[in-house]
């Protein structure tokens, strides 16, 4: 039996991850779960699934969690950056899911890393912000880190039997979000509520901004590129509405792998959790015969600039690509608070990535810093939009 922790299990992803997890109550048993605000729905999963510790955002809500747990099972509760680390690295853990969003997840996931846990990454920000720290250190922890998102995960199976060195490009598949043949002269109107009403996926409100902007494709764009080690040449999005084809791998021969399926999380969890293995999840296969087709187009990058950031960030590298994200995080926040428009998020990116002074080969604290700078930066070009 494995032994799960779940970092951000009231999100998207941890919420399907325990839907597996109760499906095959014989293989997986919770150890420990995290989220931020959402304590009333971890309130109920600690009832369900008894995990040894929780950690929370901080000591209030640690304090109403232990008062909706009064008289039931109760876990240690921990809270905050020290309780999310405590879980990343609780002993009795076999693996670890990284589904913090944004760019608190670092840190845990690191701390993972450190103590040897298996690492199933959903937090695509840690190898953005810092993909060649984590991905060295886990070489050297002799730590496997098995992708959750759904187009990197597609991308690790059609690699699976074949030579890493005969892999020629990747195709990375994008649904093209909610305002895919809206018009660019209507993005000026665009509301929160619209852009959160994703057409094909089931997500949590900051990645569906993400995914409204194109932002979630260029952040996985770069961390293709550190999982998998290759240039970001070699990496081609393509916008499929469908969301059928989750990526696909071309070789040097010209043959290309595709890994098809259903637009459901629970696939690329279940095949972390259970790799090498594969186990039964009663999703049903997509319907090819009433399929009207699937169908592939180039992304429109001057209506979603998004994408070209993260070639630039790529190709500058050093402290940009954290710089990018952090904006964006910020950026997204205003939105989602009606502070900005939803074409300020681009023109916040770019004006904060433009006025950013690029350190190369940077360590951990130096990517903090220009987190942290990047954020302010955002701030106060937010308050001079307003």
């Amino acid at each position: 039996m494995k032994s799960l922790t779940i970092l951000g299990s009231t999100g998207s992803i941890g919420t399907s991850a325990l839907k597996v997890v109760a499906m095959h109550p014989d293989k997986f048993n919770i150890k420990c779960l995290t989220c931020a605000i959402n304590i009333d729905l971890l309130a109920s999963q600690i009832k369900q699934f008894r995990p040894a510790m929780v950690a929370v955002l901080d000591e209030q809500s640690a304090k109403r969690l232990a008062k909706l747990l009064s008289g039931s099972f109760m876990p240690e509760i921990l809270w905050g950056e020290p309780g999310f680390i405590a879980a990343a690295q609780w002993a009795d853990s076999d693996m670890v899911l990284a589904a913090m969003v944004g760019a608190a997840g670092l840190a845990p996931a690191l701390a993972a890393i450190d103590a040897g846990k298996t690492l199933a990454l959903a937090n695509k920000e840690t190898l953005v912000m810092a993909g060649e720290i984590v991905m060295a250190r886990a070489q050297e922890k002799g730590v496997e880190i098995l992708p959750v998102d759904s187009e990197h995960c597609a991308i690790f199976q059609c690699l699976q039997g074949n030579q890493k060195r005969d892999l020629k490009k990747i195709f990375l598949t994008a649904s093209g979000g909610p305002f895919r043949n809206l018009s660019h002269d209507r993005f000026k109107d665009i509301t929160p509520a619209q852009a959160l009403d994703h057409p094909t996926w089931n997500m949590g409100a900051k990645i569906s901004i993400d995914s409204a902007t194109l932002m979630n494709k260029a952040l996985e764009v770069i961390e293709a590129v550190r999982l998998f080690n290759v240039s970001v040449d070699q990496i081609q999005v393509l916008i499929h509405p469908q969301s059928i084809v989750h990526s696909m791998v071309g070789f040097k021969d010209g043959g290309i792998m595709a890994q098809l399926g259903e637009p459901d999380m629970m696939h690329a969890i279940a095949y972390a959790f259970s790799y090498p293995d594969r186990m039964d999840l009663n999703l049903k296969f997509p319907d090819f015969v009433l399929m009207n087709g699937l169908t592939f187009d180039a992304p429109d990058t001057k209506r979603f600039p998004s994408l070209e950031f993260a070639y630039e960030a790529c190709r500058r590298g050093g402290t940009l690509p954290a710089v990018m994200n952090a904006a964006n995080e910020a950026a997204v926040e205003a939105f989602l608070k009606k502070r900005i428009g939803f074409t300020d998020i681009f023109r916040l990116v770019s004006g904060v990535m433009g006025a950013h002074t690029c350190i190369d080969n940077p360590d951990l604290s130096g990517i903090i810093e220009a987190d942290c700078w990047a954020r302010g930066k955002t701030q106060s070009l937010i308050q001079s939009l307003a």
